[in-house]
């Protein structure tokens, strides 16, 4: 009889409620369509996904999975907890409200009889969600109402299509997706009854006490005639709660870093659930996660667990492949060292010797000195060393940059001034962020950070002979950013052609080494001081690829070297671009031109080289045969200009001297020379001792007639003035 009375009751209410109206539920279709992920899919440019960046902290969901999609064993177990007279009614479940009427008004139960219809209302109309006091009466009796509404319109596998991938389980995790790839680590077509038993559970208490939701789910097995799935339960349990905050199962994350720049790019990022296309190519991607990973293992003990790789395509500017760091190698997986400021090493070089070429201060067979060498500075001596600490004497250019010598290269900057070059690096893209004076000589051997982004870009520059332009992220960004002649095509071109030669870098490198390709490249190597990072950068006539390899903290490696780590990572990805692709050097500039060339006592062999304008030479030869290494202009090596020396207040002035010295004395008359401060002779011939005072001064050497050869400025001070 209360049962009968219960029912006819709702139905005078529903019947008087829909007298007012009621704005109509949306579609399913509408409703599917409305749907958002809580994360952005980064696509390549065919489409295929990259990477899920989440941007919606709200809450936690996947993909609008289909019905079809959903195991059978969740959508029985979901039936059988919530709603068992799903398919018998038409949105609202009369039996079971006068049921739950009759318990919570005559045996204290508090049942509810909301159906899945109902339920989904709830989830879809704000003014009918749930809130912390339950809903008011009039909010049930529209909620049923609307449910009737929806059975009208909606299919029952709509219903419960829409129900699983809107409905909240654990925590954040809402929907069937998120549920199904966090908390079990599978798609839900995978779920088995244990595990639809337990996500059946959590909608009914999304919150509840482990012990509650274990009793429930082993009820619930048993129901579904399963009940010797209740052994082991509480591990199980334990299992999967602990992993509400896991990452997603069978996600694709082939370019975290680089999903992460690319969503930076952008004034007005995609909304969650949507889409953004990139320039990257998935395949590609692949691969060189591949090949970081197979080249740093097979270094073994050499203590190198980090590596970078970027990939551009030398015409459009877009980037190919990405990887920011080896993954589970890496210490520090999450930083980007594609974007990690570097010593850039030898890499700079061959901007250096560009540069020289094109003012003709360089041609590619002038002879440079690579012998010992001492610099003075503001700091002291300043001594370049080569790599393998040994000198070659006199060298051409091309052989100085291919074998990728240091104290040809300083020779190079002394012609260039560390001013002018760091201008040349600013304006090809490198982050310098100071003047050239702070780095001194020793930029020419890459004493400047740099990250391998800038890097690789730069040297797309000489693919591009001379011209840059930015990067590009994406495939729709409209026609490529105007480009800047930057370095002479000419100028650009002979650094190429130095960089493929092979036999140039043979006294380095050998002939059989990563750098050769059995198609047309050119590839510079790089190393920092004390092997904390190796570089290779090169270039074919499509790509340019740039490879860092070090540690993350700045911990030296073991015995590597550009050509043995990062190395063997480029010549792979090469490898792998120009397979079935022929790659052609570039046609020879109108401003280059070739011309055979010979050398004064085979200091190299006799051969064909190019030269700008009308720089070419037939014969190369010493412009004073005569002249021993280390002799020239008389210059003062002791003291330094800027030296500042303080006297000791504790020893007497009379026993403390300043060392003076003079190199490079021509005509060997070493004591014809004398030292001078003001008017004031100091001492006489190529080494001294000097018993300074306070104050400023300006150290000449002069000749035996009284030319000034050199002078220097210093300053002394002390306690208490002469």
């Amino acid at each position: 009889m209360t049962r009968i009375f219960g029912a006819m009751l709702l139905q005078f209410l529903l019947a008087l409620y829909a007298q007012a109206g009621a704005a109509a539920l949306p579609s399913f279709e509408e409703v599917k369509d409305h749907y958002q992920a809580s994360d952005i899919l980064v696509l390549d440019h065919a489409g295929e996904v990259l990477e899920r960046v989440r941007s919606d902290f709200r809450a936690r969901r996947g993909d609008w999975i289909e019905l079809g999609d959903v195991s059978v064993a969740l959508q029985r177990a979901v039936i059988q907890s919530e709603d068992r007279r799903f398919y018998q009614h038409e949105g609202v479940d009369w039996r079971a409200i006068a049921a739950a009427g009759w318990g919570n008004l005559f045996h204290q139960q508090h049942r509810g009889a909301s159906t899945l219809s109902m339920q989904l209302v709830g989830l879809i109309d704000d003014e009918l969600r749930r809130g912390g006091a339950g809903r008011s009466l009039s909010q049930k009796i529209d909620q049923a109402r609307q449910a009737l509404s929806m059975e009208e319109r909606w299919s029952k596998p709509q219903i419960l299509e829409a129900y699983l991938n809107l409905a909240a389980f654990r925590g954040e995790l809402l929907g069937v997706d998120a549920l199904s790839r966090v908390l079990f680590q599978k798609h839900s077509s995978g779920l088995n009854g244990r595990e639809a038993a337990l996500a059946a559970v959590l909608l009914r208490g999304p919150n509840a006490a482990p012990p509650v939701l274990q009793q429930r789910t082993c009820a619930l097995l048993t129901d579904m005639g399963l009940a010797q799935e209740c052994r082991g339960l509480d591990d199980f349990l334990y299992q999967a709660l602990r992993r509400r905050s896991a990452p997603w199962a069978d996600n694709r994350s082939l370019a975290p870093h680089y999903a992460r720049l690319a969503l930076g790019q952008l004034a007005a990022p995609p909304r969650p659930g949507q889409s953004l296309s990139t320039t990257l190519d998935a395949n590609l991607q692949r691969y060189a996660l591949q090949s970081v990973s197979r080249r740093l293992q097979a270094l073994g003990m050499s203590n190198v667990r980090d590596a970078a790789v970027v990939v551009l395509d030398n015409s459009t500017g877009g980037i190919l492949a990405y990887v920011g760091s080896s993954g589970g190698l890496s210490a520090a997986g999450r930083v980007d060292h594609a974007r990690a400021l570097r010593q850039a090493g030898s890499a700079l070089k061959p901007f250096l010797y560009a540069q020289a070429i094109e003012q003709e201060r360089l041609t590619t067979v002038s002879l440079l000195d690579d012998g010992p060498l001492d610099l003075p500075t503001g700091n002291g001596l300043y001594i370049p060393q080569n790599y393998d600490r040994h000198f070659s004497g006199w060298v051409s250019v091309r052989t100085a940059l291919a074998s990728s010598l240091n104290i040809p290269a300083v020779r190079a900057l002394l012609m260039v001034t560390p001013d002018a070059f760091a201008r040349r690096l600013v304006r090809l893209g490198l982050p310098l962020d100071q003047a050239g004076d702070f780095y001194g000589y020793s930029l020419a051997l890459g004493s400047a950070d740099v990250t391998l982004l800038s890097l690789t870009n730069a040297y797309r520059s000489f693919a591009n002979l001379g011209a840059y332009s930015p990067v590009r992220y994406f495939p729709d960004a409209g026609a490529p950013p105007q480009s800047q002649q930057i370095m002479s095509p000419a100028a650009a071109w002979i650094v190429g052609d130095i960089l493929s030669d092979r036999q140039a870098r043979a006294r380095t490198f050998g002939l059989d080494s990563p750098l050769s390709t059995p198609f047309w490249t050119a590839v510079k190597t790089g190393t920092s001081k004390d092997m904390r990072d190796n570089w290779c950068v090169g270039w074919s006539a499509r790509y340019t690829v740039g490879v860092w390899v070090g540690n993350s903290g700045g911990a030296s490696m073991r015995d590597v070297s550009g050509v043995s780590g990062a190395g063997p990572v480029w010549h792979d990805l090469m490898a792998y671009l120009h397979r079935g692709i022929e790659s052609r050097q570039q046609p020879l500039p109108p401003q280059v031109s070739r011309a055979p060339v010979s050398f004064e006592g085979n200091t190299e062999p006799p051969r064909e080289d190019f030269f700008i304008g009308d720089t070419a030479i037939a014969h190369v030869q010493l412009a004073q045969a005569g002249q021993q290494p280390g002799q020239g202009p008389a210059r003062i090596v002791a003291p330094v200009a800027g030296t500042i020396l303080a006297l000791d207040p504790d020893i007497p002035q009379g026993r403390q001297r300043i060392l003076l010295r003079a190199d490079k004395l021509a005509g060997g008359r070493p004591q014809g020379v004398s030292w001078r401060a003001g008017q004031r002779i100091l001492a006489r011939g190529a080494e001294a001792a000097w018993e300074p005072w306070p104050g400023r001064h300006r150290i000449q050497l002069l000749d035996e007639h009284g030319a000034i050869l050199d002078e220097v400025g210093i300053e002394v001070r002390a306690a208490r003035p002469k």
